[in-house]
């Protein structure tokens, strides 16, 4: 399967691609992402004939769907990493936490957090194709908090890999902060910006788009790359634990082979809800795509309105903290699957340039066919995760906004499955707050130490093992600095 560009071709790159010269080159014409040219069509057959199979079997196949240009033995040692996980049989357990109420649980990986189900595999792919063409690369990862953990986990110590990994300085939990800070690998690089997600993630796109930068690294012998989910290696594995939560709720009775059920996403980047949004366009049963949104509202504003705006719009800091984004990247490859390149071209370079784009009324009917979107604020959240802790369940503030998405925008009497996106532990002061129903700050260590005492909560070695651990990056600097201070690292 090839992949083509959202923003039509410049005459200058190809116009298709593979799937590995897409992920070892993420960067398409105009700024645009890559995307398949064609979606697989798996319908229930495909469900039925992985009921009694294990997750990894399930990635296996969706893999082969897509008919991607990797060898067996390399998909084969990807997919062996999720045997790392809590349970590898099944890295991303689904709990019934109400009669309708589904939670899959997607931190049981390395750093307790989703994205160790794509960037484990991923990154695992991408060092293999760079091996066997012996190419260095260089990786970058612009991170509001998870990514940053998980890209460096996977690439740490890999053979002619380098990352360096960009956070928010102050915009991250501390957990987060020191699973970045304190990785010891050569190749890695973590630097603190004084900005937000989205300078991070503007430095990302504009490096990937750089040529001069380009020319910089070649003269080095490096090639240039991303961990975000810019990169469509991202992505495909996002699909694959969507089709899990399906198949799950078969397996458990909940559901008949058919019947279709409401996914709930916490959504930042948008990444999350686009393997959803494939998944449902792949033939698995999905009624609709709920968005939950925290006070950074504007993936709320623009399904419920049309108006996707920017202008004027300050990134307000809440303790959902992977949520705290403005442009969020994926939702140009659901323009360009509902309306095409062309119209695509058009709302990107609105977005870039004046800050606003407008869909009109029958572009926003049908972009409401798909999605319905909701937020909430951090005293929601922390009522939320107060309610649960009542019956004995823990989560993080993240997940807690989906709850505000089921209560209000379920307007059939379907299951849902709700995302639990990371580890209470990555969040433990939020969460202290909301079982003390106190705002008080709280360090990380004592948060953690408090909870796991009256809640008999265990917290993972590799959690309480940072808090010994040495800092190995203290780098913080302007944005403006970002591409001196990576050109630094790599010379």
């Amino acid at each position: 399967m090839n992949f083509i560009e959202t923003r039509g071709n410049d005459g200058i790159k190809s116009s298709e691609v593979t799937f590995s010269e897409a992920i070892l080159n993420p960067s398409a014409s105009f700024g645009g992402l890559y995307v398949p040219k064609d979606l697989p069509n798996l319908g229930l057959d495909f469900v039925e004939s992985h009921i009694s199979k294990t997750y990894k079997e399930l990635a296996y196949s969706l893999l082969k769907a897509f008919e991607i240009d990797i060898s067996e033995s390399d998909i084969n040692e990807a997919l062996d990493l999720y045997d790392a996980f809590d349970d590898a049989q099944n890295p991303c357990p689904v709990q019934k936490i109400k009669k309708d109420l589904f939670v899959q649980e997607q931190y049981h990986g390395p750093t307790r957090a989703f994205k160790d189900m794509a960037l484990q595999p991923f990154g695992s792919i991408l060092s293999s194709i760079a091996k066997a063409k012996n190419e260095k690369y260089l990786i970058l990862a612009a991170t509001s908090g998870d990514t940053g953990p998980a890209a460096l986990n996977t690439f740490k110590n890999k053979e002619g890999i380098q990352v360096a990994c960009m956070y928010p300085s102050g915009g991250t939990s501390d957990v987060q902060r020191l699973q970045m800070v304190c990785e010891d690998g050569d190749n890695l690089k973590v630097i603190g910006i004084e900005g937000n997600f989205d300078d991070a993630q503007a430095a990302l796109k504009n490096l990937l788009a750089s040529q001069s930068f380009k020319d910089e690294l070649e003269k080095d012998g490096i090639k240039l790359s991303a961990a975000n989910s810019v990169n469509f290696g991202r992505i495909i594995f996002q699909i694959v634990y969507h089709i899990h939560s399906y198949i799950e709720l078969v397996k458990q009775d909940e559901i008949k082979l058919g019947e279709k059920i409401y996914l709930i996403v916490p959504s930042g980047n948008f990444g999350n809800a686009l393997g959803g949004y494939y998944a449902k366009k792949m033939g698995i049963p999905i009624e609709k795509i709920l968005i939950a949104s925290n006070e950074n509202n504007i993936l709320t504003q623009w399904i419920n309105t049309g108006i996707y705006d920017i202008r004027g719009k300050e990134l307000i800091l809440t303790k959902s903290p992977a949520m705290d984004i403005l442009k969020s990247s994926n939702i140009e490859r659901v323009l360009y699957d509902l309306f095409g390149d062309k119209r695509t071209k058009e709302f990107m370079t609105d977005l870039n340039e004046k800050e606003i784009f407008q869909l009109t009324p029958d572009e926003l009917a049908v972009l409401q066919k798909e999605f319905s979107a909701v937020n909430s604020d951090d005293s929601y959240g922390k009522e939320i995760i107060q309610n649960f802790l009542d019956d004995g369940y823990l989560m993080d503030p993240h997940t807690a906004t989906c709850l505000k998405a089921y209560e209000e925008l379920k307007d059939q009497d379907l299951k849902a499955v709700m995302y639990s996106t990371a580890e209470w532990t990555k969040f433990s002061p939020t969460v202290l707050n909301a079982l003390n129903k106190d705002d008080n700050s709280y360090a990380d260590k004592e948060a953690l130490e408090q909870i796991s005492h009256k809640c008999g909560a265990l917290i993972p070695a590799q959690i309480s093992a940072l808090f010994e651990a040495k800092i190995k990056h203290d780098t913080v600097i302007d944005k403006a600095d970002i591409e001196e201070e990576i050109i630094k690292f790599i010379s």
